[in-house]
């Protein structure tokens, strides 16, 4: 499996959210390497998704999202958890994709059901913001072989952002145990 480029990760979050769906995200610390196939994400679509941090403006916390494509977006939620989001689309263009849940490979048993449950099984935390996600630390790799159907319901938990709430930005693997929220068949079959 190759690493995914820079220009994987450069075009609108709502295609790379769908198309990060079985891919694979590494991450190594020091000889260890923990994999983990990608089955639940949501796009960020910019300023005008008010869902979307970068809604707020331009921030010392939302700077990472204005930056180049393929870079990890790490934030602090609920006192409790970090989130991993990878940076798309353009510089000045602040979009990302929230990944939100992955199921284990190789044999490591976690429970990835979730985001916050994810960045914290693969040690993610706000020291990998800014991370660039072709490096040697946190990368993903592309699985050619791997091509599942995908189902785009609305986002979880974003009940504050108007009519952005029901927008059908959330992908999923409608197959995994691991997705973290409902996966009903009800949402739309996305390609």
């Amino acid at each position: 499996m190759k690493k995914l480029p820079h220009s994987f990760f450069n075009r609108p979050a709502v295609d790379l959210a769908r198309d990060l769906i079985g891919k694979i995200l590494v991450r190594r610390i020091g000889t260890k390497e923990l994999r983990a196939r990608i089955v639940e994400t949501e796009a960020y679509i910019g300023t005008h998704d008010l869902a979307c941090h970068a809604s707020k403006g331009r921030t010392a916390r939302t700077e990472v999202m204005f930056g180049p494509a393929g870079h990890a977006y790490v934030y602090f939620i609920y006192g409790m958890y970090d989130m991993l989001n990878i940076v798309a689309s353009k510089e000045d263009d602040a979009q990302a994709v929230l990944v939100r849940a992955a199921e284990p490979l190789d044999d490591w048993k976690a429970d990835l059901s979730g985001p916050g449950k994810l960045a914290r099984a693969l040690h993610i935390a706000r020291a990998l913001n800014g991370a660039d996600l072709t490096g040697n630390k946190l990368y993903l790799l592309d699985n050619p072989r791997d091509r599942p159907e995908v189902i785009a319901t609305k986002r979880i938990g974003v009940d504050y952002a108007g009519d952005w709430k029901d927008a059908l930005l959330r992908f999923v693997d409608p197959t995994s145990p691991a997705v973290s929220g409902p996966k009903k068949r009800s949402g739309k079959r996305s390609r």
